[in-house]
Order: structure tokens, then sequence, then C-alpha cells
């Protein structure tokens, strides 16, 4: 299938030889998909191990030494998500994950709830990455902290107009800062287990130190607390799965590798850094992050802390990409389902769905307005969403697995319910600790959005069933045509408009609206006596209005006409300038009349365009 893109496009070829484009080019492969829809999860490493050790710093020295533990409890709901997930892209290859499995085993309404947590989870990404990058950008530079939302605007318009030209350019652009990143956390977690002892303490220096003082015991509900923000390394996890249309064939096999590798690289570089936090006995500090630390104790306050320092800072921020490339094909979903206008279906070249990246980009810069750039607001209604996914999704793979009772059934169905019970219960302790901090929002939010999706669902069912959708139609019949054409001078325009009326109906009658005052009245009664001169062969019909009004009557006179057994067709001519500022000269008057016979009417309308080139 490569070699046929590859084809299609060779210039060499003539024109007739080559094979039809399959739009395979425009599509994702294992690397490409890792570097376009990952950087979500790969970028949570920046934050993740940081979330952990925050809480645990509450219990002291002693709490920091269960960082590894709840690190390992993570990597290993990390692994059980992988795995899952790739049972989700073998089930359902159309892509929608959560959604998809909800939709198929659980119900219309819990797949509405996925839904809308995930739509949910993606706007937030966005608002996050960007302003959690452009924050790191001001941190070294604080002169441009009064300029954060600008800057934050100015990074998602990059992002929004790189994934316009298409998922695969996307990932072209993003594939080095993603290597950069992923090389320099593989490298500082290398060279820090071969050290003793932190090489530097420069970046904490002088910062006043997080840790609590004389807490001596661990409770479980801290550990809870603990692991639950920790798992907000796991976002963008179920991306690959939401995307699957997205790859090149196969694509099934091929969005499993780029799982498969998202889950090993994650995995190796969060136990790896929370190893170095134990090893270096680390302590959270005040306006220092933990990967700032790790790498000032592992590299040094060299060249190479700050290629950490700005990779981290980059991938932040260009990890609202996960967003751009999960969230389309979802609002394609429920857009094929009528869950939203039927615009999100539609996919534009270099198989982009253009109106699902736009609405996911004005929506995310009003939360960055909105927010004023500042992280700490977004960052507790951030990673919920997902969670309540992860769990649906677990749900309904067990489902799945006891409908077809396959070979090796029963160790799958565990598989994904033990999944789906520590996403459970970490969604719930998420959203727990974090309701007054703004997690309310997000329970008001979900059935709101629900609600939203079944209203569309329902205007378009009432839709269908006026259309007669899925029944055969009546066989066509001709009824007689009476086309009226509107006119107010005679012209080019007046001509063209005529002949092709003549051309389209039985009968033609053109009509001009007269008003009350002198002045219109002679040019009415000039008009009148110009097209008696004429005689085009169309009667000229005068109506007359008390008010200045012009799309009305044209529209009571089409009902006065209107019959049975007519089909009334109103032909609106209209001048195409040659220039496009040239259309600030128009009257719009063709526009007022389409509006009223429009509402008042169920006449055909017919804008004639007439150009002056």
């Amino acid at each position: 299938m490569d070699v046929l893109a590859a084809e299609a496009t060779d210039p060499a070829l003539p024109a007739d030889e080559r094979p039809p484009d399959t739009g395979e080019r425009h599509r994702l492969t294992a690397v490409t998909g890792l570097a376009a829809l990952s950087l979500d999860a790969m970028a949570s490493v920046a934050y993740g191990p940081e979330a952990i050790v925050l809480v645990l710093a509450a219990a002291g020295a002693h709490g920091l030494g269960f960082t590894l533990p709840v690190t390992l409890a993570i990597a290993g709901l990390l692994a059980v998500l992988v795995a899952s997930y790739r049972q989700v892209i073998a089930a359902f290859p159309d892509g929608g994950g959560s959604y998809a499995v909800a939709r198929k085993h659980l119900g219309a309404r819990t797949s509405l709830v996925a839904a809308a947590s995930l739509v949910l989870d993606y706007v937030l990404n966005v608002a996050v990455a960007v302003t959690a990058g452009v924050a790191a950008l001001t941190s070294a530079f604080p002169a441009l902290y009064a300029d954060r939302v600008w800057l934050c605007l100015a990074v998602l318009v990059l992002v929004t107009a790189v994934n316009l030209r298409g998922i695969v350019e996307s990932a072209r652009v993003f594939m080095v800062p993603t290597a950069v990143f992923v090389v320099s956390i593989l490298v500082l977690v290398a060279v820090g287990l071969f050290r003793s002892a932190p090489v530097s303490t420069a970046a904490a220096a002088g910062h006043a130190s997080a840790l609590a003082d004389n807490a001596t015991t661990v409770g479980t509900l801290l550990l809870l607390k603990a692991f639950a923000s920790g798992c907000s390394a796991l976002t963008g996890v179920e991306a690959l799965a939401n995307a699957v249309p997205s790859f090149r064939t196969p694509r099934v096999r091929r969005a499993q590798r780029a799982e498969v590798a998202l889950g090993a690289v994650l995995g190796v570089m969060l136990i790896g850094l929370s190893v170095l936090i134990s090893r270096f006995h680390l302590q959270p500090v005040e306006g220092v992050t933990v990967l700032a630390q790790l790498a000032d104790a592992s590299l040094g306050h060299t060249w190479a802390f700050y290629v950490v320092q700005f990779a981290t800072m980059i991938l932040l921020a260009l990890s609202a990409n996960t967003s751009f490339g999960g969230l389309p094909v979802l609002l394609k979903l429920l857009a094929r389902d009528n869950y939203l206008p039927h615009v999100f279906a539609l996919k534009a070249d270099r198989q982009v769905h253009r109106h699902g990246v736009l609405a996911l980009a004005l929506v995310s810069a009003a939360l960055l307005v909105l927010s004023g750039g500042d992280t700490n607001t977004l960052v507790p209604l951030f990673a919920i969403g997902v969670f309540i996914g992860f769990t649906v999704a677990q749900v309904g793979m067990v489902r799945h697995w006891r409908g077809r009772r396959e070979r090796g059934w029963r160790g799958k169905a565990l598989l994904n319910g033990f999944g789906a019970v520590l996403t459970g219960v970490s969604a719930v302790v998420v959203t727990a600790t974090k309701f007054e901090e703004g997690a309310w929002l997000i329970a008001i939010a979900v059935p709101l959005l629900v609600a939203a999706f079944e209203t569309v669902h329902r205007a378009y069912a009432r839709i269908g069933e006026r259309l007669g959708l899925g029944r055969v139609p009546e066989p066509p019949h001709r009824d007689r045509s009476l086309i009226v054409v509107p006119v107010s001078h005679l012209s080019r325009l007046t001509v063209e408009a005529l002949n092709a009326a003549t051309s389209l109906g039985d009968e033609v009658r053109a009509v001009t609206v007269c008003h009350a005052d002198a002045e219109d009245r002679a040019q009415s009664a000039d008009l009148a006596r110009d097209w008696a001169l004429w005689d085009p062969g169309v009667p000229l019909v005068r109506l007359t209005s008390e008010r200045r009004a012009l799309g009305r009557p044209i529209a009571a006179y089409v009902r006065d006409v209107s019959a049975p057994g007519t089909r009334v067709t109103v032909l609106i001519p209209e001048v195409e300038p040659d220039r496009l500022w040239q259309r600030l000269l128009q009257n719009q008057r063709g526009a007022l009349v389409a509006h009223a016979v429009r509402r008042d009417t169920d006449a055909v309308i017919c804008r004639l365009r007439f150009r002056l080139s």
C-alpha cells in the first residue's frame, strides 16, 4: 500500500498510468503515530512523578520513601491499560476507544458519558499543555510573564495550523522534539543510575522545602491520593485507540505497535525517574520542578541540564497535539451516530477533520483566555474525564469477552476487570480530592454534554422521520412550474434572469415592489413604461407595500400564487463581482428576499449569479 501511495504521486509516471491515490500517504505509521498521538503521555513524566512526591511530602521523609512503590503500582496499571487498549484497537478498528466499546456493550447513555468525559479531557489537555509549556518559558524569562495569555494563544495557533495541514504533517513536525525529549530523559536516567550522590543541587539552592516536619506515618488514604495524583501520567494512553482510522493499513497492527511502544517508553521513564528520586533522596521545593532537580543531580548544572529543561518546555507545549489527533476522530463518530452536527464527519484533503480541529482550537482558546493562561486554574479539572473513559472501556471489554467466550476469554476478562477496579477507584479518589478545587465543574459539564448529545440525536430523528429516511419513496412526478423573478430595473442582469427562468418554468412572472413615497412611485412607473416598450413576453406584476419592506411583499405574493400541483420557484438574480472586496458595494437585496421567502413559504429559491468578469 505504501508503494502504491508513492507511485500515485510520482511525477515521472504519466497521469493515466498512476494508480489512484487512496490517501494512505496522509496516514500514520507506527513511528509517526507515536510522535503525533503520544505527546500528552510522554510529556506527563514532567508532572506525574512530581504529583506523587508533592502528595507524599505531607508525610515527611518517611512518606517520600513510598515514591517508588506508588510508581510501580502506576506502571502496573499502565501495563494493564496498554494490554486492554491493544484489545480495544483490535475489536474496534474504526476508532472511538471507550465510546465505541460502551456503545456496543454498555448502551447509548453510558457511551455518551464516556464521550463527554473524553471531549472534556481532550479540551482541557490542550489548555493545560499550552499553559504548562508557556509557564516553563516564563519561568526562564520572567519578563514574558505579563504576556503569557498571548503566548498561549500563539502556541495554540501554531499547533492548530500544523494539524490543518494533516496529521502526518504534525507527526513530522513534532517527531524531532519528541525524540529529543525521550532521549534526554533516558540519558538522564541512565547517567543517574551510575551516580551514588547528586552531582549538583544548584537548581534547588535557596528554595524553601515543601516537606512536612515530624511526620512518621503514611496512611492508606494518603497512598491512594498519591496513586491517583500520579495517574495523571497515564493521560493520553487512550488516544491511539481513539484514532485507529488515522493509521496506514494494516491499521490495527500499526496502532497496536504504537500502543505497546508508548507503554514501554513511558513505563521505563516513570520507573527510572522514581528510582532516581529515591536514590538522591530528593525533596520537593517551591519554584523548582522535581524533573529539574533530577536533571541537576544526574547531569550537573551544565548545558545538558538546560537541554532537558528546554526539551521539556517544548514537549509540554506541543503535547496538545494528542488532542488534535484524537478528538476530531471521536467527534466524527459522534456525528456519524447523529449525536453531533454532521459537519464534524466531513473530511478534507490530507485526511483532516477540519471542523473538529477548528472547534477544539476555539474552545481551547476560550479556556486559555478565561483562565488567564494559569495552569493551576485548569489542573484540578484535568485527568478526571480520562479515568471515567478508562473505567467504561474496561467494563465494556469485560462484557465483550463474556459475549464471545473464545479461547482464553476468562484471563482477558479478568485483566480488564482488574483494570476497571483500579481506574474506577482512581476516578473516585481524584474527583473527591479535587472536588472543591474545581472538579465539581466536570460533574456538571458531563451531564450537560450528554443532554446536548441527546438533544441533537432527537432533532436528527425528527428530521429523518419527516424525510422518510430508510423508506422507499414514491416515484417522482412533474408539477406545473411557475417562476417568479424579482426585478427593480432593466439591465443585462434582468435579461439573464428571464432567460434562465423561461428555460426552467412553464410560466414566468416578473415582480417589482413599489412603496408609498413619491420617488418610489415614479421609479415604479418608469419601470412599467420601459417594460411595456421592451415587451419581453413576461408579465410585470407591481406589488404595493406601505412599509419599507422588500422580502415580505414578495413572500406574500408567492403564498397567494401557490396552489396544489404547482411548483413555485423564486429566481433571484445577483451580481457576482470580479473582486472579493467589491461585494461590500452590493445592497444585499437578494439575501433579504431569499430570507423572507425561505421563512414564510415552501417555494424553491434559486439565486442566479451573474459574473461581471
